[in-house]
């Protein structure tokens, strides 16, 4: 006997639909989180205007290690700070000697230069991309409470599946 696949219910069908469409967004919204750590770049949310208007506050910055000695007059850098917090600053290389192994910056929004020299042990890499207002999605994305709402939207494309799952046996044990 030849068993024909039976067309779902239009709950069923929606179900299902909304639990892949909920699974593809998430996905998606992740994949600029994580994909380029697999490529070396390291992530940073701008948290002052400093950069601004280049990088306004709230952008997300990609950034790649290479070599200090290869940054270059206008190159805009990730470095940790002298203070004692070890703060990641984004700002724009001055200058850089490689004879004394450090680099001047200026944020562009300031009207002086950073008052101490950045050593290379404190250089993270060149800012190769920056997204604005992304950075800010991704803190919170990356926060508690978004582990929360990644988790809940897992847990209800799971929970629509079933629903889908059990109105398609109901159906079949209709007929």
């Amino acid at each position: 006997m030849k068993r024909t696949k039976k067309k779902k219910s239009p709950v069923a069908a929606f179900c299902s639909a909304l639990g892949t469409v909920l699974l593809t967004v998430l996905i998606l919204a992740c994949i600029p989180l994580t994909l380029p750590k697999a490529f070396g770049f390291q992530m940073y949310t701008v948290i002052s205007g400093s950069m601004e208007p280049a990088i306004p506050t709230g952008s997300l910055v990609y950034v790649r290690h290479e070599e200090p000695d290869t940054i270059v007059k206008d190159d805009v850098i990730a470095f940790y700070s002298n203070n004692a917090d070890g703060s990641i600053i984004t700002h724009r290389v001055v200058s850089n000697s490689p004879a004394m192994g450090q680099f001047i910056t200026k944020g562009d929004a300031n009207e002086e230069k950073d008052m101490n020299p950045i050593p290379y042990n404190n250089y993270i890499g060149k800012v190769k991309l920056s997204v604005p207002v992304v950075g800010g999605i991704a803190q919170a994305a990356t926060g508690t409470a978004g582990k929360i709402a990644a988790a809940s939207i897992i847990g209800l494309a799971v929970i629509l599946e079933i629903v889908a799952a059990m109105l398609d046996r109901r159906d079949d044990e209709d007929e």
